[in-house]
C-alpha cells in the first residue's frame, strides 16, 4: 500500500510541475495574494509534501487535492488510487476507510 501511495505522489508531482500558470506575472502575484487572504489554500510554488502545501477547505495536500484541481484525476486512476462511488482517490477517501487520518506536515519539514 504504501509504495502505491508512494507512485501516487511522485505521478502527482510530476504533473503539477508540468501544469506551471503560463499567464503574467501580475495574474500570478494577484492569485497569490487572494490564496494567502483565505488562508484555505497553497500557491502552486509550495515545495509538495511540506507544511505549506495544504488544502485547508478538503483536508488533503492541495498538490494531491482533486476536488480542487481535477486534472490530478488520471494519475490517481493509472495508479488504480481511485473510488469511482465517492469520486476520491482510495487513498484520501475516509468514508471506505474510516480509519483513515491524514496529518499535514509539521511546519519546517
Amino acid at each position: 500500500m504504501s509504495a502505491r501511495i508512494a507512485r501516487t505522489f511522485l505521478l502527482i508531482a510530476l504533473a503539477a510541475g508540468c501544469n506551471k500558470d503560463s499567464g503574467s506575472k501580475a495574474e500570478g502575484e494577484s492569485a497569490k495574494k487572494s490564496v494567502k487572504a483565505d488562508d484555505k489554500h497553497a500557491t502552486s510554488e509550495v515545495k509538495p509534501g511540506s507544511h505549506e502545501d495544504w488544502c485547508g477547505e478538503h483536508e488533503v495536500p492541495e498538490s494531491q487535492c482533486t476536488r480542487c484541481n481535477p486534472e490530478l484525476i488520471p494519475a490517481f486512476k493509472a495508479t488504480n488510487d481511485w473510488c469511482e462511488e465517492h469520486q476520491l482517490p482510495l487513498s484520501q477517501d475516509k468514508i471506505h476507510n474510516p480509519g483513515l487520518v491524514i496529518t499535514r506536515p509539521p511546519k519546517g519539514q
